[in-house]
């Protein structure tokens, strides 16, 4: 049994989005070669808002977005009990040239970041690929990847589980820190 506590709350993590998308907008000048690709599923929510921020505080009619799956360059595809669910990769356009802001909700172990940038090489030769979190679970990390832009960094147990919730799909925008009982551990 765990239990859960907020660590980000609505004000905040509105906060958070915004102060994102305005790193964003001071690093580009010009949009035209960037797009913006949500990692399937839950990075795609995140990617989503930030678009729409991003367009609303650069004044952008428009800005490339893209979904990707990541469920078959998983290391741990092969080795799982139970089968992997695959969403839908959305990506009409090229990479070739582009400057990628590739998008997670949490970034823990690096596995997930490491799937999608081989996913993306399927799809043309960027430019550049930086990524963006929400989360940082910076001291557990498997793989020597680094986010680009981060909205919080959380310190915590490797067997606490970071959880981000959606308004329109939860109720409220918030993350949540779960952590084990002593008696679990």
């Amino acid at each position: 049994m765990s239990r859960g506590r907020t660590i980000l709350k609505e004000k905040r993590f509105s906060l958070t989005l915004e102060r994102l998308s305005h790193q964003i907008i001071e690093n580009y000048s010009d949009f035209d070669n960037v797009c913006v690709i949500g990692i399937q599923e839950r990075g795609v929510l995140l990617a989503e808002r930030l678009v729409e921020l991003i367009k609303k505080n650069a004044k952008l009619k428009s800005l490339i977005f893209g979904k990707i799956d990541i469920t078959f360059y998983r290391d741990d595809f092969r080795s799982r009990t139970t089968p992997l669910k695959a969403s839908n990769t959305e990506l009409e356009f090229s990479l070739d040239g582009k400057n990628v802001i590739l998008i997670d909700d949490v970034l823990y172990t690096g596995r997930s970041v490491h799937a999608a940038m081989s996913a993306l090489q399927d799809h043309g030769r960027a430019d550049t690929i930086e990524l963006l979190c929400l989360v940082d679970r910076r001291f557990n990390r498997h793989l020597p990847i680094k986010a680009d832009y981060v909205g919080i960094t959380v310190d915590s147990l490797d067997e606490a589980y970071v959880k981000v919730e959606w308004e329109h799909i939860d109720g409220k925008d918030k993350v949540l820190l779960f952590t084990p009982k002593r008696e679990d551990i």
